[in-house]
C-alpha cells in the first residue's frame, strides 16, 4: 500500500508535500534510540514525538513516512527537515492503540 493510501482509508491528515513510498511495515516507538535499532526502511513511524532527532533519526532508518498520534503536530523547521528527506508526516487525532488496530486492519503490520 502506498502513502497516500493509507493516509486515505486511515482518515490521516498530510502535512507535507511526499513522494508517495510503498508501506513496507510498521514500527511504534516514541524513543529515538530505538528508531535507530528497530525501525524499517520504507515503514511507517507511529510516535508522539516531534523534535527534529525524530526527523534525523527516521531518515537514518529510510522510514516512508511518520504519523503523529493524538493530533501532535512538528513545528515547521521539524516539516521542513522531513521535505529535505522525502519523508511523509500525517498526523491523526486518535491515540496510539487505535491507530495501530487501524494498521492491522489494513494489512500494515
Amino acid at each position: 500500500m502506498k502513502v497516500s493510501e493509507f493516509a486515505e482509508h486511515a482518515g490521516l491528515t498530510s502535512l507535507n508535500e511526499h513522494g508517495d513510498k510503498e508501506i513496507e511495515g510498521v514500527y511504534i516507538s516514541d524513543m529515538v534510540s530505538d528508531i535507530i535499532t528497530g525501525a524499517m526502511a520504507n515503514g511507517v513511524l507511529v510516535t508522539l514525538q516531534t523534535h527534529k532527532s525524530l526527523i534525523a533519526a527516521a531518515n537514518l532508518v529510510d522510514v516512508a513516512a511518520i504519523v503523529f498520534v493524538r493530533g501532535k503536530k512538528p513545528a515547521a523547521d521539524v516539516v521542513e527537515l522531513a521535505d529535505k528527506a522525502h519523508i511523509a508526516l500525517l498526523v491523526t487525532d486518535t491515540d496510539t492503540w487505535s491507530l495501530a488496530k487501524k494498521l492491522k486492519e489494513l494489512g500494515i503490520e
